[in-house]
């Protein structure tokens, strides 16, 4: 678990949320859905982080190391 990939995956989640909030304040449904959708998957890459599992998209990276 590297600082790099929990950096990332906060970043991720901090997009996620500015997103949601924008969509919420313009009524722009659609930004609201893809901030939800930035969030659940950067909260779901930080719960594999946390455990020591790689996702399966991520392009080769585990066979790497």
């Amino acid at each position: 678990m590297s600082i790099f990939e929990r950096a990332k995956a906060k970043a991720e989640e901090l997009l996620g949320r500015a997103e949601e909030l924008y969509g919420e304040s313009h009524g722009d449904a659609a930004a609201t859905v893809a901030g939800e959708a930035h969030v659940g998957k950067a909260e779901a890459e930080e719960e594999a982080l946390e455990r020591g599992e790689r996702r399966p998209d991520d392009e080769g990276t585990a066979a790497a190391r």
